[in-house]
């Protein structure tokens, strides 16, 4: 183990050159097929111990980045390490919920660590190292990223995790390629299920299909954890909190809703929806709720106006995030 000293940088804090074989060297890397041979990482090399992966979609939904952050904070509140890989969406998000919840986590780059990508996580990138976490790379400290090298750099989300966990993924993209080493790594995968209608969630889908365990709720996460990570002595207490007005499962917990203004808002937490679709779901055809259009637009009205629902960028209507 090499400690390596230098000029001001991006990412400030303790780095450290990790050769195979050496002291330090994460045994868990040794399930992989192509170990790397070397590993470059600034914060505690300790924050390198098998923990939890939870990775998705860089274009996460609402849905996701919610999903993201309620499971990986649920974890790092029971002291499980959280593995990722720093990208923007589902990535970040993990990221951000376990430092919320005082956890250790740990960023993989598909660059070298003076290189950070994407540059608009550098900030985040920081918190990780001073909160006690780790930056890490299998690159040299000043190579670039390349495309390539961020499937690579998904094998070592994977071989450090005990298991990864798939928040959200479209068929064939980066995420699934992490689901794809964890399998070849002889680890669980777990994943949430998403709207049949969601591109972003065929992936997640199709992993369960073909036998990655559901996650579909805080309480049989928790059980997931107890069983995947006996050794963590945190209290199950600590992993179920309130996720908000809108949890996981669409609930909407507000008060002084109708009963159509609750199937509105839940049907719209379970799949966001722009204006036209929803009037042709809730104010057309013989299964109609509103009377027409005017009268659905009050119901929308009112629902932003309690917090219910939010319009994102995109244009669709969904819960708050």
């Amino acid at each position: 183990m090499t400690v390596v000293a230098g000029k001001a940088r991006a990412i400030e804090g303790p780095r450290w050159e990790i050769a195979r074989g050496a002291q330090g060297y994460p045994a868990a890397f040794e399930c992989l097929d192509d170990p790397p041979s070397t590993l470059y990482i600034i914060g505690d090399p300790e924050a390198l111990c098998e923990g939890l992966a939870v990775v998705g979609a860089r274009k996460a939904t609402p849905y996701g980045r919610q999903a993201a952050r309620l499971f990986a904070g649920c974890a790092a509140r029971r002291g499980i390490g959280i593995v990722s890989g720093g990208a923007r969406g589902c990535d970040a998000a993990a990221h951000e919920a376990a430092l919320e919840a005082k956890g250790r986590t740990v960023a993989f780059l598909g660059g070298g660590c003076d290189m950070p990508y994407p540059a608009c996580n550098v900030g985040l990138f920081r918190r990780i190292v001073a909160s006690g976490g780790a930056v890490a790379s299998e690159h040299a400290w000043e190579v670039p990223p390349k495309p390539y090298a961020f499937r690579a750099r998904n094998r070592l989300i994977a071989g450090l995790a005990r298991a990864t966990l798939v928040v959200e993924a479209g068929v064939g993209s980066g995420t699934f390629s992490t689901a794809d080493a964890a399998l070849r790594a002889n680890r669980e995968v777990l994943a949430v299920p998403g709207s049949v209608f969601s591109a972003t969630s065929r992936g997640s889908n199709m992993l369960i299909g073909q036998g990655a365990m559901p996650v579909v709720d805080e309480g049989s996460f928790c059980e997931m954890l107890d069983r995947l990570f006996p050794d963590s002595v945190v209290a199950r207490s600590s992993c179920v909190q309130s996720g908000g007005a809108a949890s996981i499962s669409g609930q909407i917990a507000l008060p002084l809703l109708s009963e159509r203004e609750s199937n509105v808002a839940a049907a719209l937490a379970a799949d966001p929806m722009r204006l036209e679709q929803m009037v042709a779901a809730f104010a057309q055809g013989p299964d109609a709720v509103f009377a027409g259009t005017s009268e659905l637009m009050a119901c929308i009205g009112r629902l932003e106006a309690l917090g219910a629902i939010e319009r994102f960028p995109d244009g669709r209507f969904g819960a708050v995030r």
